[in-house]
């Protein structure tokens, strides 16, 4: 995404809509909604070069949400003469919250500070007659984040939807070809979102449906074969999970026998997930693939490590230890130095961590690193090859699918990189902790596909809490561990909503963690949906 010269590649004939990132944690989720239409996006750093745009040749440009408030000085903003640019060329513009703000104050109008913020889910009452709404006037539920609003529109302009507090939430300038929404239509959360961007994009800018996921798979093979190259081999960084199978998967597609699989079991992985993983691999990806014990070498370096940071610095940097070892193994086996490192990096992963550079994301607070990304020590030794880096969960599933990949994989629940380190809140080396948190684990899951639940879900599992509670059993007093429990609803990783179990599975599910695992004797039910909670504890 970074915003590099572009005189080495021919112009690009008009295709779709850009994307200009401020910072949004939801920014690449319009670039995905607007693919998900079926029209081509790209993705580009809000402050891009005028050039890059005329060399992009957008048919529409979006201008997308971000954490910075406009009336504040250094605010990120558009190249001068945009706006002219725009209406010169015939090229409609959206703006969404912070882009909206942004359209109203570079043209003449006002942004402050909100009397009364708004974040969540809302209620919004749309204007008769607009030409960005059409004939839907009914009452939306929409997703609100900000704390800035429009005071004074710029001459032109109108509302056309408005909160029940009164804040001006959608505007329009039809003639100009300029639109602004406050609130997020890229989110699950906003009832009618799709149809909005749908309405907006294939009835006022007049663009074609006609790009697919066929499209991305042969982009990135195309991709895999060029960065790598004829001659050169790779590493690929295999987990069991959905992520690391199809990205290994599709890099094989790209050059064949010259990538070399290894999956790492660190200590921290689930319930008999090593041999598990060994079958399926075998069984199913018909791939080879070492396995290296790295359990006592990584938990060494994390006994007694609490912060959350901390140990996916350790853990990440450990992976990395290991993979150069196997590269060497390689090097003797193959008379070749694997020079690329294959990930199933995912787009959540990035957009959560620090904006790595080369990226061109240049506006987004971090949330957390990865051990991907942000967890990955600087001397890596390897060139990073990540053909899913810019795409969502259910994009990849959708790429395996079209590759074959075996549904086993496909439908497996998403596993973070640190493992169960982020599910066991401080040190991993506690007494127990991590035997317990399997066992736990274990059994959630179990009955969640016993009952029919485990596809209803996007992800779930158990936490491991650092605390003791006093209990009942078997007539005696005990002091055991508090267990939680997770599981959320999502279509991409970057909104989720927890899932709304009956009373009764949720008390057979206690039921059944308490007389099993003898060191817990109290468990809860995480009822936080992202935001404000991310899905992970850690």
């Amino acid at each position: 995404m970074s915003d590099g010269p572009v005189t080495k590649r021919a112009r690009a004939s008009p295709k779709g809509v850009l994307v200009l990132d401020y910072g949004s944690q939801y920014t690449q989720l319009i670039t995905r909604r607007v693919r998900e239409i079926g029209v081509y996006s790209v993705l580009v750093p809000g402050d891009v070069t005028k050039e890059r745009v005329e060399y992009e040749n957008p048919e529409v440009i979006i201008l997308s949400g971000g954490p910075n408030s406009v009336h504040v000085d250094g605010a990120p903003t558009v190249f001068e003469g945009f706006f002219e640019y725009c209406e010169a060329n015939k090229i409609p513009v959206l703006g969404i919250c912070y882009g909206m703000q942004l359209i109203v104050k570079m043209l003449g109008g006002v942004v402050e500070k909100a009397t009364v913020s708004e974040y969540g889910r809302m209620p919004i009452n749309i204007v008769d007659g607009s030409t960005l709404y059409g004939a839907d006037v009914e009452t939306q539920k929409v997703w609100m984040s900000h704390g800035d609003e429009a005071k004074t529109l710029p001459e032109g302009f109108t509302c056309v939807a408005k909160s029940d507090a009164g804040a001006v939430v959608a505007i329009e300038n039809p003639a100009k070809l300029l639109f602004g929404l406050q609130y997020h239509p890229e989110v699950t959360h906003t009832a009618k979102g799709m149809a909005v961007l749908s309405h907006f994009l294939l009835q006022v800018c007049k663009l074609e449906a006609n790009w697919s996921m066929q499209d991305v798979l042969e982009e990135q093979l195309a991709k895999m074969a060029a960065q790598i190259g004829p001659n050169e081999h790779a590493i690929c960084a295999l987990s069991g999970g959905v992520d690391s199978a199809v990205a290994a998967t599709l890099v094989h597609k790209a050059i064949g026998d010259r990538l070399h699989c290894c999956f790492v079991d660190n200590g921290l992985l689930r319930y008999k997930e090593r041999e598990r993983v060994e079958k399926m691999f075998k069984e199913n990806l018909h791939l080879g693939v070492t396995i290296v014990d790295a359990t006592d070498r990584t938990l060494s370096k994390l006994d007694g490590v609490a912060d959350p940071e901390t140990k996916r610095k350790i853990i990440g940097a450990e992976f990395i230890n290991v993979f150069k070892e196997f590269k060497l193994e390689v090097e003797k086996k193959t008379g070749v130095v694997p020079k690329f490192l294959v990930q199933g990096t995912l787009y959540p992963d990035v957009i959560e961590s620090c904006p790595p550079p080369g990226s061109g994301m240049k506006h987004s607070h971090t949330i957390k690193s990865h051990h991907n990304v942000g967890g990955l020590p600087k001397d890596l030794g390897f060139e990073l090859a990540e053909p899913l880096r810019f795409l969502f969960k259910d994009e990849v599933r959708k790429i395996g699918a079209l590759m074959d990949v075996p549904s086993v994989f496909l439908k497996r629940h998403p596993f973070p990189g640190p493992g169960l380190a982020v599910r066991c809140l401080g040190s991993v080396t506690q007494p127990g902790a991590l035997e317990t948190l399997r066992l736990v684990d274990e059994i959630f899951i179990n009955m969640l596909r016993e009952e029919g639940l485990y596809d209803k879900i996007w992800q779930a599992f158990a936490v491991f809490l650092p605390i003791r509670s006093v209990g009942v059993q078997g007539d005696q007093r005990t002091h055991a561990y508090v267990m939680a429990l997770r599981a959320i609803t999502s279509a991409d990783g970057m909104t989720a909503d927890w899932y709304p179990f009956e009373p009764d599975f949720l008390q057979r599910c206690s039921n059944r963690i308490t007389n099993e695992v003898r060191t817990v004797n109290r468990v809860v039910y995480d009822i936080t949906s992202k935001p404000p909670s991310t899905v992970e504890w850690e």
